[in-house]
């Protein structure tokens, strides 16, 4: 069989209900928030716009495995101890299917709310975790040299006169470079019921030398208000987060925490428009089936967790996911019973504002790049269609250059 290009779509049609109130104040590394910037939130509460979630699959996610070529020959022969079974698959069409442990996702994709990307990547790609990623955070083949993350050049973009630091949040100990802005700091923290500001060490021994001292001057002034706006911060983050209810049940992994977070954060309407958060473990050389399988397992109970929290929400209408990997793994397995770092793969886009189906070309099985699947689709073409069509910002002046536009948003 090689019907590569079958698609299935469809439409929700959801209710809409209003948002809980909340006030909520974020800030990280170099992102501080002042009284006077949290007082103008209630203002700017109405105008908070739309929300982009970002998901990282950190490692290289085997895409073979997660949209499971199963009507290719090419593909059964290739494959054996990472095989994915057929009779536990959810078909997709008559070509591809999605992964065993992928049933809910599978749902959402026959309900249209589940977006495909097929056959990912970019020109002259590496194998390379950093650089890969480099290339994917920048959205530029130069890398870092780039100076600035896309979502940071969205910002500035888009956003560039907003004084809210929390315009970007990312759950997770280290900030992705995608994030990075020379004009808008993101704002990072890991468990927000422990969250709190230390400071620098430079800052905070400063700081602790000059109270000790009983010193003023403006330096010390200037961390004294840090630490007086940080430490309101930190209040307002944990009851954010312990006021928040939801009757959704969010499975008990650091992932699914997680999204249960980003969840509140939104529905607490803080004028956030990116969050980001990174699920690892895919760089699956050894033994790959057993941990492939827990990690489809881990997406596909708290991604729909996150999904159906919400629906039917004014803030479920207002929020698309988007899932990618900085690479895929190569066509053939290793005899480690793994896979290696390879080239394309898929991308996911989920929520209520995403058209359902199956975008881009299925890469051929038979004439790989190097023993890697091909790209079909440069992912700048993905990120061109949030940039443009979510943010309303055209996508050149972010890129700095023109992609063809993908159709995965209802218009």
């Amino acid at each position: 069989m090689n019907d590569r290009n079958d698609s299935s779509t469809a439409r929700t049609n959801l209710d809409r209900r209003g948002f809980v109130a909340g006030g909520l104040s974020l800030l990280g590394g170099a992102g501080l928030l002042s009284s006077r910037a949290f007082a103008a939130l209630g203002a700017q509460e109405e105008q908070a716009d739309r929300t982009l979630v970002l998901i990282q699959l950190s490692g290289g996610n085997d895409g073979l495995s997660t949209v499971v070529p199963f009507g290719d020959d090419a593909y059964q022969s290739k494959r054996s101890r990472t095989l994915a079974p057929s009779e536990g698959l959810h078909k997709l069409d008559g070509y591809r299917a999605l992964h065993p442990n992928l049933g809910k996702l599978a749902r959402h994709f026959e309900e249209g709310g589940l977006a495909i990307v097929e056959g990912v990547g970019y020109p002259g790609p590496v194998r390379s975790h950093f650089k890969s990623l480099d290339v994917w955070h920048s959205a530029s083949l130069s890398g870092r040299a780039a100076r600035e993350g896309w979502v940071g050049k969205v910002c500035n973009t888009a956003w560039k006169e907003s004084p809210l630091p929390e315009l970007v949040v990312h759950l997770g100990g280290k900030v992705p470079y995608s994030l990075h802005s020379l004009e808008h700091s993101a704002v990072a923290f890991e468990i927000p019921e422990s969250y709190r500001w230390l400071g620098d060490g430079h800052e905070a021994e400063t700081l602790r030398k000059g109270s000790e001292g009983g010193e003023r001057n403006s330096v010390l002034d200037r961390l004294r208000g840090v630490l007086r706006d940080a430490q309101e911060s930190s209040t307002r983050i944990r009851a954010a987060a312990r006021a928040y209810r939801t009757d959704v049940e969010y499975p008990d992994t650091p992932f699914g925490r997680g999204l249960r977070v980003i969840a509140g954060l939104i529905e607490a309407r803080g004028g956030t428009r990116v969050f980001s958060i990174e699920l690892g473990g895919f760089d699956t050389h050894n033994n790959q089936k057993a941990a492939h399988d827990t990690l489809m397992s881990t997406i596909d109970d708290a991604l729909n967790a996150f999904l159906r929290d919400l629906r039917g929400r004014e803030a479920g209408d207002r929020t698309m996911v988007m899932m990618f990997s900085e690479f895929g793994r190569r066509v053939a397995e290793n005899g480690s019973g793994g896979t290696d770092h390879g080239k394309a793969g898929p991308m996911f886009l989920a929520g209520t504002p995403v058209e359902g189906g199956i975008f881009g070309e299925h890469p051929s099985m038979t004439e790989l790049d190097g023993g890697d699947l091909a790209f079909t689709t440069d992912f700048r073409s993905v990120y061109a269609t949030a940039i443009e069509d979510w943010f309303g910002v055209p996508h050149a002046e972010v890129l700095g250059e023109t992609f063809k536009r993908i159709p995965y948003l209802k218009t």
